[in-house]
């Protein structure tokens, strides 16, 4: 991709904005297991990074998506994985279906203040009978005259705690499990909705995770987006935003624990002289930073064929795939290096360590990547090659 000025600026605005709003706090947040998501939003949403791609008509910049990629890009330079992932779940997960399938008054009473940082969203799909097999969930919204009534739980929901609504994928009807879903707005302010317990997780301690449960829940049948049975195929639409926000969130948080391992070799000493001077170690950095411009050039192909009208099912899912296992091998490579010092709880390596190790689980496992994969590639057992 060839990037402009504005792009350059927007880089420079993020990388200000995380070393000046949230790299000086990451620490206490990890420890407090939850940032201040409605006071950071905010300051992000006045700057205009919560709307970059959406409409200029709900508050949004209206650029295309290569600008939204230099921003998810930027945010890896955060010290914490937490942060970021929970800025792309407002940005890239709970949002885009909205955008692009919403009527006007569901996008002006909910995009609007998710696009200015006065509501915190979430996406809630995952099940904890399904995981990442979506088309199994169990959670219903059955029609009661203009409403629906919703019942089910949701599992491992980002941002829950604190959101203000979810972007809800529910069983609308009994028809085949690809044609009977939905995407629901459902506000957490409403009766029977119950966020449960933060999760105590691996990694990604400062970003809160729960639960969620509905009971009886009355919602709107306005608060849909689009058509009802379409749900499944717009969050396989908005799986495309997710996956790429994955990949490329994690390319400046390689470099980051690379550069600073490569700080800490050069520095140690051992046997009378520097770690780095051994070849076998900096013959590896040099492995690994191919590697990331590897992955990098693979993304930013995907980004630019998305924001040329392609479907990027396929190389969403291998940027995907490839990024979750690269960046827990330059964690672990990373961590090796600093000995003991690697063991310990607050060293980059071993932070990079727990936070990555996400994303070869969220937004589809490694094995549903490989799927789709040999799908497209028409090598799975009664499958047809897709037609390019």
């Amino acid at each position: 991709m060839k990037f402009t000025e504005e792009h350059l600026q927007l880089r420079r605005t993020v990388r200000d904005f995380v070393a000046k709003e949230i790299n000086p706090h990451v620490d206490g947040w990890e420890e407090a297991g939850a940032f201040p998501a409605r006071e950071l939003f905010k300051k992000a949403g006045s700057l205009g990074l919560l709307g970059i791609n959406k409409p200029e008509q709900y508050g949004g910049q209206g650029l295309d998506y290569s600008y939204q990629a230099v921003a998810t890009e930027e945010l890896g330079t955060c010290a914490a994985g937490s942060i970021p992932m929970a800025i792309g779940v407002q940005t890239d997960m709970a949002t885009p279906a909205l955008a692009r399938w919403g009527t006007h008054e569901l996008k002006q009473e909910f995009l609007t203040p998710a696009i200015a940082g006065d509501a915190v969203v979430s996406i809630a799909v995952s099940e904890a009978s399904g995981g990442s097999d979506v088309a199994a969930l169990k959670t219903t919204a059955k029609k009661d005259g203009g409403d629906y009534i919703i019942n089910g739980s949701k599992m491992w929901i980002t941002n829950a705690a604190q959101a203000d609504w979810l972007c809800l994928l529910v069983n609308t009807g009994d028809g085949p499990v690809h044609m009977n879903k939905t995407l629901v707005i459902v506000p957490t302010k409403l009766s029977g909705v119950t966020i449960g317990a933060k999760i105590d997780k691996l990694g990604m301690r400062a970003s809160d995770t729960c639960p969620v449960f509905f009971e009886d829940v009355r919602v709107p049948q306005r608060h849909r987006i689009g058509e009802e049975g379409m749900g499944f195929m717009m969050q396989m639409v908005q799986f495309q935003e997710e996956r790429l926000c994955g990949a490329l969130s994690t390319l400046r948080g390689m470099e980051r624990v690379i550069d600073a391992t490569i700080a800490y070799t050069k520095e140690r000493t051992t046997f009378g002289r520097p770690l780095i001077d051994n070849q076998v170690i900096h013959f590896r950095f040099a492995e690994l930073k191919t590697e990331v411009e590897c992955l990098r050039s693979l993304v930013y192909r995907a980004v630019e064929e998305y924001q040329g009208g392609t479907d990027v099912t396929m190389l969403a899912s291998m940027a995907k795939l490839k990024a979750g296992r690269l960046a827990r091998e330059v964690a672990d490579s990373c961590l090796q290096y600093w000995g003991g010092m690697g063991f310990t709880w607050e060293n980059v390596a071993a932070r990079a360590f727990r936070d990555t190790r996400l994303l070869s689980i969220g937004g589809g496992a490694d094995e549903i990547m490989l799927g789709i994969i040999c799908k497209l590639m028409g090598i799975l057992p009664g499958k047809k090659k897709k037609p390019q």
